[in-house]
């Protein structure tokens, strides 16, 4: 797979890419990530990324010839585009799954007072919030997309079982509560269920957890 992300703020990016699951995803060739400056695609001398908006409005927004020139150079006919905004879909473990699938995928970081309305029209194949709440800009958001996406990819976690039992893994799925040694810490003990080594028993167990 193939990220890439368009954003106003490269340096953001590389603390969570370079470490962890989706550093080691990298490392295998399994994804491919790029962040570009979207400053690259402006059309001045001044690199202008914004401006204020026709018929009086608060903030600056952004303007829509550096995003339709950035995607002119990145996007291909498997290409999905996606723009991150408060307006978007709310994305969720499901959405997640179905991007992953995806050969490649462009993230638009937001910021400022927003878009240009004809990006959304004209532009991008979907855009998509990450919750009800307020930003500073569209880049932590691409961050998340990346790295709950990223780790859907087939090879990235060690153990593919493991993203049966996750969170969310399906609709209304919630972990079921795990334990590890010291069997008691000051009169806090874990379940006797799962000290006895009878398999049917734990399963049952987590299962009621869940």
């Amino acid at each position: 797979m193939k990220i890439d992300i368009l954003t106003l703020f490269p340096e953001m990016f590389g603390g969570p890419f370079s470490e962890s699951i989706v550093k080691r995803a990298i490392e295998k060739k399994l994804v491919e990530i790029n962040i570009h400056n979207l400053r690259k695609w402006a059309i001045d001398k001044h690199n202008t990324t914004d401006d204020k908006a026709f018929g009086g409005s608060p903030g600056m927004v952004l303007k829509v010839e550096p995003i339709y020139n950035a995607l002119s150079d990145l996007k291909t006919k498997t290409s999905t585009t996606i723009l991150l905004s408060p307006q978007g879909n709310k994305y969720d473990q499901k959405r997640a799954k179905e991007l992953a699938k995806n050969n490649h995928l462009i993230l638009i970081a937001g910021h400022y007072e927003g878009f240009d309305e004809r990006i959304r029209e004209h532009l991008i194949d979907e855009e998509i919030s990450i919750g009800d709440y307020v930003l500073t800009g569209g880049e932590i958001p691409a961050m998340i997309l990346t790295d709950s996406i990223v780790r859907l990819i087939p090879g990235v976690l060690g153990d593919e079982k493991s993203l049966e039992g996750e969170t969310h893994s399906k609709p209304g799925t919630k972990k079921y509560p795990v334990y590890t040694r010291p069997e008691e810490f000051k009169g806090w003990k874990v379940p006797e269920v799962l000290l006895s080594g009878n398999h049917k028993k734990i399963e049952d167990w987590k299962k009621s957890k869940k």
